[in-house]
């Protein structure tokens, strides 16, 4: 008799998961799209992190080339240039997120200050413009301004009666110029989302604010950036997972091949192309994009858990 229930009741469970899916099919069709590119190029190539633990070689294919273990892991630690790359990704995109997500919400709260539309629209296209320009174009862009012999900075400075910088040479100087250009490509587009999330704020709320006789930062400061806190907290934790993912199309493209600046512009993703396309090396490459991975995931892990017991309603999960 109990054998029957359990047996109804698996039955009725199964039908029950299939309604709500009939149901829901238009959204899993909506999704499916997604579902298939994450299959395809994020699980799918997941067997191939194992040749970060073998001697690879063609022949032998990946699982069949010798075993090393964490040898490849060990020649970067000694070698000194895994500390270097990570220290060098960790803090440009602290910078970039930072700094970004910084600029960001002063964009939209400045945009929603705009009464023209007209003029709004405008500002809007104008700031979103160099998100949509190539990092080749960047590229250009930055040699025109900064090559010694005929960049427009070195010429103006030879205008006013100075000395011409070699500032291709100076590595100290990358990261701020680095900075820079990330932040002028992205801080417009990035700046929809905070946009919208103060377009979403309930306007009753601003109507009380006016007849009460608040000011424009006191609007700003007691309703706009309360209202963003969840916001700005759930980008700043996506962000965090890709901490160890640098903006390689920027940073090839401002660098290059430039070995004396190195030391402050090489970033994980640089040196792993590198390997690749002037060393053949394939093990000790795949080894440091496996330890990248294991160290974002690590970090999301860690600042949701902390978000989580500050207030679980801003956790991801």
């Amino acid at each position: 008799m109990q054998l029957d229930v359990r047996r109804a009741r698996a039955t009725e469970s199964r039908k029950s998961r299939w309604r709500r899916i009939s149901h829901s099919r238009t959204l899993i069709l909506m999704c499916l799209p997604a579902i298939i590119f994450f299959i395809v190029f994020a699980y799918g190539p997941m067997p191939g992190a194992w040749i970060a633990f073998t001697n690879f070689n063609y022949r032998d294919g990946i699982f069949g080339s010798p075993f090393v273990g964490l040898q490849n892991f060990e020649f970067l630690v000694k070698s000194g240039q895994l500390w270097n790359l990570t220290r060098n990704t960790i803090l440009y995109n602290l910078a970039f997120i930072i700094l970004g997500n910084i600029l960001q919400v002063a964009l939209a709260i400045m945009l929603n200050e705009i009464r023209s539309k007209y003029f709004k629209k405008i500002s809007q296209a104008v700031m979103f413009l160099p998100y949509f320009i190539s990092v080749v174009l960047v590229g250009v862009i930055a040699f025109n301004l900064l090559n010694y012999d005929t960049g427009a900075i070195n010429a103006l400075i030879e205008k006013t009666g100075g000395d011409p910088v070699k500032i291709y040479s100076v590595a100290g100087l990358w990261p701020f110029i680095i900075i820079l250009f990330h932040l002028w490509q992205s801080t417009g587009y990035g700046s929809i989302v905070y946009f919208a999330a103060i377009l979403s704020i309930d306007n009753s709320l601003f109507e009380a604010a006016a007849i009460d006789g608040a000011s424009a930062w006191q609007r700003t400061r007691y309703i706009i950036l309360p209202s963003l806190k969840p916001t700005f907290i759930i980008l700043l934790l996506f962000s965090l997972g890709g901490i160890m993912k640098g903006n390689f199309g920027l940073f090839w493209n401002l660098i290059g091949n430039n070995a004396s600046l190195y030391g402050t512009t090489d970033i994980i993703e640089t040196s792993v192309y590198r390997m690749i396309i002037s060393q053949n090396n394939f093990t000790t490459s795949t080894a440091v994009g496996l330890y990248q991975s294991l160290f974002g995931f690590a970090l999301v892990m860690l600042c949701n858990w902390i978000v989580r017991r500050i207030n679980e309603d801003y956790a991801l999960f």
